[in-house]
């Protein structure tokens, strides 16, 4: 059973960002399907993050509005897709992240004061284990902005020192001049040391699913899937079921999507956001050793355990993917427990057992495996 108490503040707050952020305009690919005569679906596709996106929509369904062309829909996602990339990427050395992680003066727009209360929110929530000011352990690493080296004990501990949501205010308009600007000084709690730098990368795809789906919602849309890399569905999808995906088997290497699967996700009706974090894709061997990408602040080091991936169904899709990066660095044994704790998550875990890939999963989580 689910519980959508967790959805509502968030995607409230979705909302009021969308209408916040300039809507311009800018790939294509349409197709049809149907279910009933008054359904119209269609698929539009195009580039964002370094990657593709995909978003399939019932651009009729039973509520008689009226939706706006598909090129227009088109252009509309590109615009938000393109805004975040100006607000919140690293690898745009324009962004106010970027100019903000090199001690610029800059004028945050609402997604970068929206997502920074996020990222504070859930390192309180994780305890400091998902922590977006946590840049720099990931860039020296080699997984983060910059091509890193593989650090000595000494420079790790230097690093983790000067890192962490801790060491930042939570309310970061309380620290904007009258004019809007941040300096990024201004908030630091303790006005010592080097200010943490800011990665998103933990929550960053969800929260972009999430910002397209409230613009879907605004022009009426009742059935979607939003993939930016991670997913956010609601309604139903051409064939009248709900939302099915397949969950990638966890085999080091194994870069494209959908190529080996472990099984298919059955979601259930509502909306839902579904993230995959794992060690399989994001990773080198060093004297024989697996470093991945999953690193937990509190040791600076990436993990070692058995948890090859986390599958994590939320009430949206930036909280989807914040936690199932928390249980890529909790482990297993930590993740069962923490998962039956939480009535408002679902989960899938996937694991090695002496060189075999076994799965756990959540009571509400479906899983038909191959």
């Amino acid at each position: 059973m689910y519980k959508y108490f967790a959805s509502a503040n968030h995607m409230k707050t979705i909302f009021k960002v969308f209408f916040n952020t300039a809507l311009l305009i800018a790939g294509l690919a349409f197709t049809a399907g149907s279910c009933t005569p008054r359904d119209r679906y269609i698929t539009i596709t195009g580039y964002a993050q370094g990657g593709t996106y995909a978003v399939k929509l019932n651009l009729n369904g039973n509520d008689g509005m009226i939706k706006p062309e598909p090129e227009e829909i088109r252009d509309s996602i590109d615009a938000i897709l393109k805004n975040i990339d100006n607000s919140l990427s690293g690898y745009n050395k324009n962004s106010l992240l970027s100019r903000f992680n090199a001690g610029e003066t800059i004028i945050p727009d609402s997604l970068f004061i929206d997502i920074y209360r996020h990222g504070h929110t859930i390192f309180e929530e994780t305890g400091g284990i998902v922590d977006v000011a946590s840049a720099p352990l990931f860039d020296i690493w080699g997984f983060g902005f910059k091509s890193g080296d593989f650090p000595s004990d000494e420079k790790v501990e230097q690093i983790r020192s000067e890192c962490g949501m801790g060491r930042l205010e939570a309310d970061i308009i309380s620290v904007l001049t009258p004019d809007g600007e941040l300096n990024g000084t201004a908030l630091l709690s303790d006005k010592d040391g080097a200010l943490p730098k800011l990665n998103y990368n933990a929550i960053a795809q969800g929260y972009s699913c999430d910002v397209v789906a409230a613009y879907l919602y605004s022009i009426g849309v009742k059935d979607m899937m939003v993939d930016i890399g991670e997913i956010f569905c609601d309604g139903r999808n051409p064939s009248g079921h709900p939302w099915s995906l397949g969950i990638d088997k966890p085999v080091d290497g194994n870069n494209e999507l959908g190529a080996q699967i472990q099984g298919v996700f059955r979601a259930p009706e509502g909306p839902h956001g579904i993230v995959t974090s794992g060690n399989y894709r994001k990773f080198y061997v060093r004297d024989g050793k697996k470093y991945a990408h999953s690193i937990d602040p509190r040791t600076g080091r990436p993990v070692s355990h058995n948890l090859l991936s986390a599958t994590i169904v939320a009430p949206d899709a930036m909280t989807a993917d914040a936690y199932a990066t928390y249980c890529m660095v909790i482990g297993l044994e930590e993740s069962r427990s923490f998962l039956a704790s939480r009535p408002d998550l679902e989960g899938c875990l996937i694991y090695d057992s002496d060189g075999a890939y076994k799965t756990w999963c959540s009571d509400g989580f479906i899983l038909e495996e191959f």
